[in-house]
């Protein structure tokens, strides 16, 4: 069952980033607080927008989907950009997190959005053959760039 996130989920999503972020060999990146995650989800001017998977038997919550709205030039429309999509471990092929892209795919023909996209790690190969097995294609032509820290305050000109 996917389910749109509340309030009450936020000790929970901030548990699956956690989780997603040690998976993915980083979890001291992982700063961001309940708190933080609160406001963006649920302030007065939410910035992202989540979805929780459950189990089926308990209810219990086993994967999110957090992601916020893009805008392509090329095509004149939003779309939706997937920050983070992740499903526990011990729930793995129980099709969640094929529901939760579903229930993002769904939303996107909905509202008229033309994309949905998001980025995986190129060592993250179960997650790879995944995507694409669901007709998913890399980008490979594009290089994302980030500036983050003392990098972004030097060119802010904050150094």
């Amino acid at each position: 069952m996917i389910r749109t996130a509340t309030p009450t989920d936020i000790p929970v999503i901030h548990a699956l980033i956690r989780e997603l972020a040690d998976y993915e060999k980083a979890l001291d990146e992982a700063r961001a607080t309940p708190e933080q995650l609160h406001e963006a989800l649920f302030g007065e001017h939410p910035a992202a927008f989540a979805h929780i998977a459950q189990d089926d038997t308990t209810g219990e919550a086993v994967g999110f989907a957090l992601w916020f709205l893009n805008f392509s030039t090329w095509r004149g429309v939003h779309g939706i950009y997937l920050e983070d999509l992740f499903v526990l471990p011990t729930a793995r092929g129980s099709g969640h997190g094929k529901a939760l892209l579903t229930e993002l795919a769904r939303i996107c023909v909905q509202r008229g959005y033309e994309r949905l996209e998001w980025s995986v790690l190129d060592w993250n190969t179960p997650s790879i053959a995944f995507y694409e097995a669901l007709g998913a294609r890399p980008q490979d032509e594009w290089t994302v760039y980030r500036l983050t820290d003392e990098a972004l305050g030097s060119l802010a000109g904050k150094a």
